[in-house]
Formats: structure tokens, sequence, C-alpha cells
């Protein structure tokens, strides 16, 4: 039998990489004084789908990410590593799982899943 030294909270999902990354996106676009057109013209893509993607509606290719960053003056990876910085600020705890004697090994609960979801192939 395996004990949690702490729980995870079910009501705290964990943020999805698209609602991070449009928070960033629109953080750089606040600290440089723009606006959504101005920036969207400059990375080629449309005044609305710049807004979904800051606002964490759209998952955006790499080719899109690295011409909306270009368009802040940021690369690629500029992007992702503050997305990942921001990532890790908000990650939830990880469980802390120990034997108790006499029962099975720990094993880790399965994650915690933000539902619902939709694949396309």
């Amino acid at each position: 039998m395996a004990e949690y030294d702490n729980q995870l909270e079910p009501n705290h999902p964990e943020p999805l990489w698209r609602e991070v990354t449009g928070r960033v996106l629109r953080r750089y676009r606040h600290d440089r004084g723009e606006r959504l057109v101005e920036t969207a013209q400059r990375a080629g893509v449309s005044t609305q789908y710049l807004s979904e993607l800051e606002r964490g509606r759209k998952d955006a290719s790499s080719e899109i990410l690295a011409a909306v960053a270009g368009a802040l003056g940021l690369t690629l990876v500029d992007l992702v590593r503050e997305v990942a910085v921001d990532l890790v600020r908000q990650a939830r705890p990880v469980p802390v799982l120990r034997s108790v004697p006499g029962g099975p090994a720990a094993v880790p609960a399965a994650p915690i899943r933000r539902g619902p979801y939709a694949l396309a192939a």
C-alpha cells in the first residue's frame, strides 16, 4: 500500500501549452506597446488568428509561432524558453510516494487529465 506525502488538487488542472504560449505572446506584444493588427501584419497572420493564439484557442504550427515570435523580436527558441519557464512556475507539486511496510511497492497514480480531448486525424 502506498501513501502520499502530498495530494494533487483535482480541481486545479495543468495549464495547456497553447494557453501559456498565448499569454507569453500577449505579454511581449503589450511590452512593445503594439496593437494586434501591427504584430499580425508583420507576422503575416490575420488579426483574428493572432487574437485566438493569444487567448489560447489555437494550437499554432511551429512556422506560425516562429513568424509571430519574429514579429515580436523573439526567436522560436526564446518563445519556447519563456513558455517553459512559465509552465515550471505554474507546475503542481509532484506527489511523493512511499511504500508502507508490508504493502506492495509504491506505484504512482495516473495523472489527472484535463478534458475533454478531441483528436483529429
